[in-house]
């Protein structure tokens, strides 16, 4: 019983791991595109940077 009861575990373990791994590859994405943009967008007059860091 203890046998099952750990692999039974270990997949929901692995299961949201892979689930949290996707979100954050999308978010991950998306922080990427607001960055690009920031280049694209930013302002003409200064030629300084869209961010402050």
């Amino acid at each position: 019983m203890v046998p099952l009861l750990l692999v039974l575990l270990l997949i929901v373990v692995l299961a949201g791991a892979g689930f949290a791994l996707k979100i954050l590859w999308w978010v991950a994405i998306a922080i990427l595109v607001l960055w690009l943009l920031g280049f694209v967008a930013r302002p003409k007059t200064g030629g300084g940077r869209w961010y402050r860091w």
